[in-house]
């Protein structure tokens, strides 16, 4: 059975300072990305995942980003339906995590 769920900002933010490194995927269009980059996020946009999934490695921890949290959401739950085995939603999205990263702007 698949892992599918949420992560809070403050949660990701404390497991990337322990030097946990599950991939980020940032799922918003270039000119969002642009807007507010998440450090470290691999992009590939919401409409491209489908065919750039040989980028991504289906054992590894993903941890899903865009700026609300729905369209990752969405691509978190095609991920696992495709055979991911662990896939959480950044709960709030971008938007949420620039509360708990001052260098990433809210837009």
């Amino acid at each position: 059975m698949a892992e599918l769920g949420e992560i809070s900002p403050r949660d990701l933010k404390d497991r990337l300072e322990r030097g946990e490194r599950p991939l980020i995927l940032d799922v918003r269009e270039i000119e969002e990305v642009n807007l507010a980059p998440f450090p470290g996020a691999l992009h590939i946009a919401m409409g491209e995942v489908a065919s750039r999934l040989a980028e991504l490695e289906p054992q590894r921890e993903t941890v899903v980003v865009c700026h609300h949290g729905v369209r990752s959401a969405q691509v978190a739950a095609y991920l696992s339906s495709v055979g991911f085995e662990r896939v959480l939603n950044l709960s709030g999205g971008i938007d949420a995590w620039s509360s708990v990263d001052s260098a990433v702007p809210r837009y």
